[in-house]
């Protein structure tokens, strides 16, 4: 039986788990409670590849409302659909050719060991026949359960089944915020009882269709908060030990880069989306997902389609930086993938029947990065493979791995009759011969079996707190091993074996350049790397003659998606405020300005989190950008400045969503803190 949202009670929480979580018959009742993480995240690891479904009754308009034809999954919100005109989709759902071993196969064909489906997007309506809303797939002409129809499909053909669920829900009485350009009232709306429902649809999911990963998403208004982010991560727990639960369950994600940037944030793993990270996030769990196209719903005039050559290659990337690959595919309203996925689909397949040993199971390259491709690894016995993607064949006829002091056993191409290559050093390095013509024009790959664990002499770091200073620095080198010599200057010359050898932190009084290199025996082993550190004069001080506690406070109204010049804007208010804080208001925008007290003269760093965008400036110096739209990111800068007061000014803007706005201060040695009101002032 299905109830209607409108009507829909529960107690919160706690019957959720007792109805949803101990069937006796449940496979999930065999997962021990005490699994490590690494136990919970060892066939994740291993899959590398997933193929991520976003479908539902968006698919119907195709991307194409009211003369405007760039639509997708957001079609309701971004084409302003009342929904009163969106409702009557549900009775044109019938997806007749909908096929869920035909999804399944390609899925499991291209070599993704990983499904993840839309239970529910943002537009509220479910996939699966929910006993808690009529607003779901019994409720259409097509009535069929697509989610156990897709999950049982799955296990036949060796595809681990997951869903996807929307925290935002646009359909629902009780969810808040109502959308902006609506006009439905929020009278009588109780996100509390949203909260129920949320849970109680959670807990139907995990009873009935047992998901290897609960991925939320839509976390990102003011609305959803960190407590109950803990709340729902916990019940996920509770009901399926064993299942992975997305760092979107929490409010911390730092904006598209999909890392949560607080410590107490819970979830198992980052999702950046639509990006992948420039060095990846080592010792951090992670998964790019990414569109095939511009779209993640269905949109028939989309023709951006990446080739199957650029996804080839970003699944390479991503493996050599140690994250999954989950690539998405929109489903058109009968329920057929549209010929460019299926043709790109079945490209990738191809290629990982020939080098799929590279990815599945793979490890992170040991370089810091390869001109000619990347590097996957995998342990074999004591020894390691490293799995050498190559893009481009580069016109010396060999490619050259860095710093590689390992122990060669063997090289030879993969995906077909086993080829030897040749390899040979010259100092440091080791070159690997290519034959005349590659055997894959996407990416080919070499094993290339190392004896141990492999060996990269890189060159050291060096590392400050800043590249400017006032009285004096200390600067620290690093190096990769520690069997490896760190060898410094300071006069601009080339380290040699000769050069001061590296023991404690090297104290600077004057402006330097560090020039430093990694030495193994008595050998350079690696190239030397230089950082240049000036010694600056601290900004003065200003008068504060006749100021007063607190910033002057200025608000704007406003459509923005950066920040807009202020001074050039009709004002709303002013007033004066003790602290730096957001509004939890939408198309706003602030201007705090006034004096901030500095009680030594130092090098300080403020920082700036923000959602959306923010800027501060330091005596009219720009000392923060972190402007954009964005969700809660935060970024820093430094200035010398002499003790005494200095010019603040702060600019911050809110589109929609969550709103976030913190301003924190202290020397370059010590973690900044926030402003406290005792060093706010203005003058009148």
């Amino acid at each position: 039986m299905r109830v209607s949202p409108s009507l829909l009670v529960l107690p919160m929480f706690a019957a959720c788990v007792s109805d949803a979580g101990h069937s006796s018959s449940d496979a999930r009742s065999a997962a021990p409670a005490s699994l490590t993480q690494d136990e919970r995240m060892a066939w994740w690891r291993e899959a590398r590849f997933g193929m991520f479904i976003h479908w539902g009754l968006y698919a119907i308009p195709a991307g194409e409302w009211g003369g405007g034809t760039n639509y997708g999954e957001w079609i309701r919100e971004s084409a302003h659909i009342p929904l009163e005109q969106y409702t009557p989709f549900q009775a044109r759902f019938d997806p007749v050719n909908f096929d869920a071993d035909a999804w399944a196969r390609m899925a499991a064909d291209a070599g993704m060991k990983y499904l993840v489906i839309t239970s529910k997007h943002h537009d509220g309506f479910c996939l699966f026949d929910s006993e808690l809303t009529e607003w779901d797939v019994g409720g259409t002409p097509f009535k069929r359960d697509i989610l156990a129809e897709l999950k049982a499909a799955c296990e036949r053909h060796g595809v681990r089944f997951c869903t996807y669920h929307s925290i935002m829900d646009w359909h629902h009485p009780d969810y808040l915020p109502r959308r902006s350009w609506e006009e439905r009232s929020s009278t009588g709306a109780d996100f509390q009882r949203f909260r129920s429902y949320l849970h109680g649809q959670v807990s139907e999911i995990v009873r009935k269709y047992d998901p290897g990963v609960m991925w939320f998403d839509g976390e990102w208004e003011s609305t959803w908060t960190h407590e109950y982010g803990v709340q729902l991560f916990e019940l996920c727990r509770e009901l399926s030990p064993a299942m992975l639960v997305n760092n979107r369950v929490d409010v911390h994600r730092g904006g598209m880069a999909g890392f949560s940037a607080s410590s107490e944030a819970v979830g198992d793993f980052g999702t950046p989306e639509q990006e992948i990270p420039a060095r990846g996030m080592p010792g951090v769990d992670w998964e790019t997902c990414m569109t095939m196209n511009d779209h993640w719903g269905f949109n028939a005039r989309d023709t951006h389609w990446k080739s199957a050559r650029e996804c080839i290659r970003m699944l390479v990337d991503i493996a050599s930086k140690g994250g999954n690959y989950l690539l998405n595919v929109g489903p058109r309203a009968d329920g057929t993938f549209p010929p460019e996925a299926v043709e790109r689909l079945s490209a990738i397949g191809a290629w990982m029947k020939q080098y799929g040993e590279a990815i599945h199971g793979s490890g992170p390259s040991p370089f810091d990065e390869l001109a000619w491709g990347r590097c996957t690894t995998k342990r074999q016995g004591d020894d390691t493979l490293l799995y050498l993607h190559v893009f481009e064949r580069p016109e010396s006829g060999e490619i050259v791995l860095p710093g590689l002091g390992s122990e060669i056993e063997s090289a030879h191409l993969l995906g077909g009759p086993e080829l030897a290559l040749d390899v040979r050093r010259t100092s440091s390095d080791l070159y690997v011969a290519l034959p005349e013509m590659l055997p894959n024009a996407d990416c080919s790959v070499i094993a290339l079996l190392v004896r141990g664990t492999p060996v990269v002499y890189r060159a050291p770091t060096i590392e400050a707190p800043s590249e400017i200073f006032v009285d004096g620095l200390e600067v620290e080198l690093a190096g990769s091993s520690p069997e490896l010599e760190l060898r410094y200057t300071l006069d601009g010359s080339e380290p040699n074996a000769t050069s001061t050898r590296y023991s404690a932190h090297i104290a600077l009084r004057d402006s330097t350049t560090v020039r430093a290199r990694a030495f193994h025996r008595g050998r350079a082993v690696s190239s030397s790397v230089e950082r240049s550190f000036t010694r600056v004069e601290p900004k003065p001080a200003v008068s504060a003659e006749g100021a007063k506690p607190g910033l002057r406070r200025q608000r704007f109204s406003g459509n923005w998606n950066a920040l807009p010049d202020f001074g050039a804007l009709p004002l709303s208010e002013t007033q004066v405020v003790s602290k730096i804080s957001a509004a939890h208001e939408e198309y706003v925008g602030y201007r705090y300005s006034g004096l901030v007290e500095v009680q030594s003269t130092d090098l300080m760093r403020f920082t700036l989190a923000c959602d959306d965008g923010g800027r501060l400036w330091v005596d009219g110096e720009l000392v923060v950008d972190n402007d954009g739209l964005h969700g809660t990111l935060e970024a820093s800068g430094v200035v010398a400045l002499a003790a005494g007061y200095h010019a603040l000014r702060i600019d911050w803007f809110n589109k929609t969503g969550g709103a976030e706005l913190a301003v924190r201060m202290g020397p370059v040695r010590a973690n900044p803190v926030p402003l406290s009101p005792a060093l706010l002032a203005h003058l009148p």
